[in-house]
């Protein structure tokens, strides 16, 4: 977890019971998919130029502009840092709330709702994180990488779903959700690593009144407070006592996302009136009601994740890549990254891990009855999307900036981190392409 050394300071829903209802939760998993496959396509094409300009005669500028020094204060207070750190804890804070968010759905209306439907990704995920973690300290405990551990649990879920998005029809649509499933259990547990495992010299006084601020939201909440800008002033102070607690303010983030209403601001008696009046635009007034009627007919999570997700996929991811995947690939780096135990763990730990442990507790879990394979899909497929899953760009780079202060071990990290993304990519791929024809049935036995 970043501290503060790094900067210097001058009720649950209803179910289903409708086709409208039904429709209206369907859409925003539909918009999510469409946004992180092409989003992927994106990222990559940011990272490319990250390494390109990287390794160009132009380098000294990437290096400049990212460690350019900026500073923010009112008053007496003031918060500087290099422009990377700006982008790795203020803009990807609007990435961990698309997280939050997205978590917070799938636990009120989405698959992680129904307990024994959640039970097989939520467990998929959990072998997923576990054996790349433990083949990565296998090779690295005791040593200078051994604080590394957390960089091959993460999977992405831009690049993932975009390389399940070019395979088409090869992967079933339950295969597909599955893995946005998993997915996004595996960012709860990389959350849930991050507060534990990487926050360092935490300053209780300013975790109290970070605590306290989160206890405001819900309160606010709870008396049905709905002005916006109150919202984003506290989640800005939140963040502002997280930096000083020394926890990663991104965590500001995932709070907010986490307490966002997931019940229409309108009873359900009341859109019915809203679909009746949408077409009546003839006055200003009647305009401005309409969209006013229209707005409070959907739930703050679905309006904000319709609202950033495409700015969290399309520019705050991208800025991210570009920020932090220049390394210079050179002799010395590629000589260094093949002998280094960080590279191997993390290369083990994607591309042999992620495959081994999510079909392996998939397996456990199907084997003792707590859930069963989704329908349509066949043992192989498993061993396909959880290789696919072994693709973590964004997170895993984000650990990689956790994990160590040492620049060459950062670099090797950074290297072995595009590698194995790539090979978990291909070999899911190759996987997942292959006939399926005679591979052993959902209700079957694996064993």
């Amino acid at each position: 977890m970043v501290t503060p050394s790094r900067w210097s300071r001058s009720r649950p829903d209803r179910p289903p019971t409708t086709p409208a209802r039904a429709s209206t939760v369907a859409r925003p998993v539909r918009e999510f998919f469409a946004t992180e496959a092409s989003g992927g396509l994106v990222l990559l094409g940011a990272a490319a130029v990250a390494l390109v300009w990287a390794n160009s005669p132009w380098q000294a500028s990437y290096r400049t502009l990212w460690s350019t020094n900026l500073s923010l204060g009112v008053g007496g207070y003031s918060i500087d840092g290099a422009l990377r750190l700006w982008v790795n804890e203020g803009l990807m804070t609007i990435f961990f709330l698309v997280v939050g968010l997205e978590i917070r759905r799938e636990l009120a209306s989405g698959e992680l709702r129904d307990r024994r439907r959640a039970a097989l990704p939520v467990l998929a995920a959990a072998g997923g994180m576990l054996v790349p973690a433990l083949l990565y300290l296998v090779v690295n405990a005791g040593g200078r990488g051994a604080r590394g551990w957390g960089i091959p649990m993460a999977t992405d879920i831009a690049f993932s779903l975009g390389v399940v998005a070019l395979l088409g029809r090869r992967v079933p649509p339950s295969l597909r959700l599955f893995l946005l499933t998993l997915a996004v259990a595996d960012d709860l547990g990389a959350l849930v690593v991050l507060v534990a495992a990487y926050s360092t010299g935490v300053s209780m006084r300013a975790l109290v009144v970070a605590v306290a601020l989160v206890l405001l939201v819900v309160v606010l909440k709870r008396i049905g407070v709905r002005w916006t800008p109150l919202y984003v002033g506290v989640g800005v102070a939140i963040w502002l006592a997280l930096h000083e607690a020394g926890v990663n303010p991104t965590l500001a983030g995932v709070a907010m996302g986490l307490l966002a209403p997931v019940e229409p601001a309108l009873p359900e008696h009341a859109i019915a009136t809203v679909r009746s009046r949408l077409g009546d635009v003839s006055t200003v007034d009647a305009a401005r009601d309409t969209a006013r009627l229209a707005r409070e007919s959907v739930s703050v999570v679905e309006w904000l994740e319709h609202l950033l997700h495409p700015w969290a996929s399309y520019v705050v991811v991208p800025v991210f890549a570009l920020a932090n995947v220049g390394v210079v690939i050179g002799s010395d780096l590629v000589e260094t990254t093949s002998r280094s135990p960080v590279a191997l763990g993390v290369l083990l730990g994607k591309v042999v891990g992620k495959a081994l442990g999510i079909t392996a507790f998939t397996w456990i879990a199907c084997r003792l009855g707590l859930s069963s394979l989704p329908a349509g899909v066949r043992w192989r497929q498993v061993v396909g999307i959880g290789a696919v899953a072994g693709v973590g760009f964004t997170v895993s780079l984000f650990f990689v900036d956790l994990s160590f202060a040492d620049p060459d071990l950062q670099d090797e990290a950074k290297l072995a981190v595009l590698v194995a993304s790539a090979a978990a990519a291909g070999l899911g791929a190759l996987l997942l392409r292959a006939d399926g024809r005679g591979e052993v049935s959902a209700a079957e036995d694996p064993g």
